[in-house]
């Protein structure tokens, strides 16, 4: 870089960055004056390291603001080269991403995706008609004495005195999911209606061990090959039973206690799940599933037209963590529930159909139970703010849980809505007692047809996360139609339930009828949950779907 000092002489400025492995050297500066009267000399008549000190015997210049800007340009761009994150964050995000990509073809095979349908298994009221309504939140439970397990040769069932315990707290209760889906399971493989469920950590199916107590279901009974039964050795089992004593089995046992007390028990078995991604690639894959042969309690009810369960929680067992252990997938999953309770929508595994704007996202807590958590620092109907702890006004947490038909909230966050929304009475509306579809219904005076027709006299509910100095607060806001339902007698019932007994009362549950008409997005490479509005009809970002999702 040269600066003119005027006719007879010109000043040059060099300067030297230090070596990447050694980036405490500093800089060198090299500064001389050239003149046409003078021999070029041989070497720098001055040279310094940078240093806190000025530069000596330079001689005052007065150079152009062009010149000056330039210099203090190099400088910056000097200190990028010493910080590549900074540098990274200047280049275009399409370049970052081309690079990536290119990164990932040299080194191994990217990641893929699968889109799944899903399918309504009963409307709401339909669900409503059903005495108990189920809320899954399943966890392993430690069972003591003898238990009737698994499937031997021939068809003989054994008795084993393993006590198998969860080393997760999950939750599944008064929860019948709307929403299932199909996967293709076994050799040859073989489809199965799975209901969809953040809040539970194994994905199990009815099978033949002979099966002591099942429901129908939708298609024959799953049996494992005797050579598929995990050892109570194998690394999975040592997750379903942290707690267990060795020796008791062979073989690796489980039972899942729901929180409405109905029970799954079974055993664990490793066998191929087959997909095909949105790229019309292959796979089969073998997972972990349960085989399970004993159901009790309401959970009997959700397996009329379903086979059994897929796990999607954050735990080891869950099925996207399985698929994301071995480089299947980055363990990333969504759900997208259309607002038509008539229609579907769809859920898929992988990265690729997240969309890159109009997101919302919220952290996501790290917790024992391996649910979908986050923290809420608010909820609002209307303008008006309900408490969501009755002895603290502080933050509260949030589970999503797409095994929950309905919502919950915590006791006095369920109060004090109840309270509010008895101003509706103004407008003709008159609690109906005699409606046992949810504890709240009311009648109008004019019958009802859908939710458009009394929305105008509800006020959305609205969650807010984050309120700190520091950060942004994100919202998702529930219009009517994300917590009522009309009954079969024609009235508006409340869909959002007293959640007191369930997860100790303090977690407000957020179930599908709260999502519908939305992206749902888990993402556990960021740790992080994210939301946006949406008609759930087709996968953003995909313009070809697997021959699975048309079937």
């Amino acid at each position: 870089m040269a600066a003119s000092s005027g006719d007879e002489s010109k000043t040059f400025v060099i300067i030297t960055l230090p070596p990447p492995d050694n980036p405490s050297l500093g800089k060198i500066i090299t500064a001389f004056t050239l003149s046409n009267n003078t021999p070029t000399p041989s070497h720098p008549t001055t040279t310094r390291r940078e240093t806190t000190h000025p530069i000596r015997n330079w001689t005052p210049l007065l150079l152009p603001l062009s010149i000056i800007a330039a210099l203090f340009a190099l400088l910056a761009f000097s200190s990028l080269l010493q910080s590549p994150q900074t540098l990274l964050k200047l280049l275009p995000t399409s370049q970052l991403h081309q690079n990536h990509h290119d990164d990932n073809d040299d080194d191994q095979k990217p990641p893929n995706s699968f889109i799944f349908p899903l399918y309504p298994k009963l409307g709401f009221r339909e669900i409503s008609r059903m005495r108990d309504i189920e809320v899954k939140l399943g966890k392993f439970l430690m069972f003591g004495g003898k238990s009737t397990v698994l499937p031997l040769d021939e068809g003989k069932v054994t008795a084993s005195t393993s006590s198998v315990v969860s080393s997760i707290d999950g939750d599944d209760d008064l929860r019948d999911g709307l929403y299932y889906t199909r996967i293709h399971v076994g050799n040859p493989p073989r489809p199965y209606f799975l209901d969809i469920d953040t809040g539970s950590d194994l994905t199990w199916i009815q099978c033949d061990a002979p099966c002591a107590s099942c429901a129908k279901g939708a298609h024959p009974y799953y049996k494992p090959v005797r050579g598929n039964i995990l050892s109570s050795k194998d690394p999975f089992c040592f997750d379903v039973q942290h707690y267990t004593k060795s020796g008791y089995s062979s073989q690796c046992d489980y039972e899942i206690e729901y929180a409405d007390h109905s029970s799954s028990l079974g055993v664990l078995s490793r066998d191929g799940l087959h997909l095909q991604a949105i790229n019309g690639s292959s796979y089969n894959s073998k997972v972990v599933i349960g085989c399970a042969y004993d159901q009790q309690g309401i959970l009997l009810n959700s397996l009329t037209k379903t086979d059994g369960i897929l796990g999607l929680s954050r735990a080891k067992v869950s099925l996207p963590s399985q698929l994301a252990k071995v480089g299947i997938i980055d363990n990333i999953i969504g759900h997208c529930l259309a607002s038509d309770s008539a229609s579907g929508g769809y859920m898929f595994l992988g990265g690729d159909i997240v969309p890159q704007a109009k997101m919302s996202w919220v952290p996501m807590l790290n917790d024992a139970s391996m649910s979908y958590l986050a923290e809420v620092s608010r909820v609002t109907y209307g303008s008006k703010q309900l408490v969501l702890d009755r002895y603290k006004r502080g933050n509260g947490r949030i589970v999503f849980d797409s095994g929950s038909s309905y919502t919950y909230f915590t006791r006095q966050a369920y109060d004090d809505l109840v309270s509010m929304l008895k101003d509706i009475s103004r407008d003709g509306f008159i609690q109906d007692a005699s409606d046992t579809t949810l504890p709240i219904c009311w009648r109008s005076k004019t019958p009802i047809r859908s939710i458009k027709d009394v929305g105008k006299f509800f006020k959305p509910l609205t969650l807010q996360f984050g309120r700190k100095w520091w950060t942004i607060s994100t919202y998702l806001q529930m219009p009517p139609e994300g917590y009522l339902i009309i009954s079969n007698k024609g009235n508006v019932c409340l869909g959002i339930l007293d959640g007191s007994d369930l997860l100790d009362g303090s977690h407000i549950i957020l179930g599908d009828i709260s999502m519908r008409g939305n992206l749902i997005v888990y993402d556990n490479v960021r740790q992080k949950i994210g939301w946006m509005r949406s008609e759930c009809v087709n996968p953003k970002q995909s313009n070809i779907y697997p021959p699975s999702f048309l079937v």
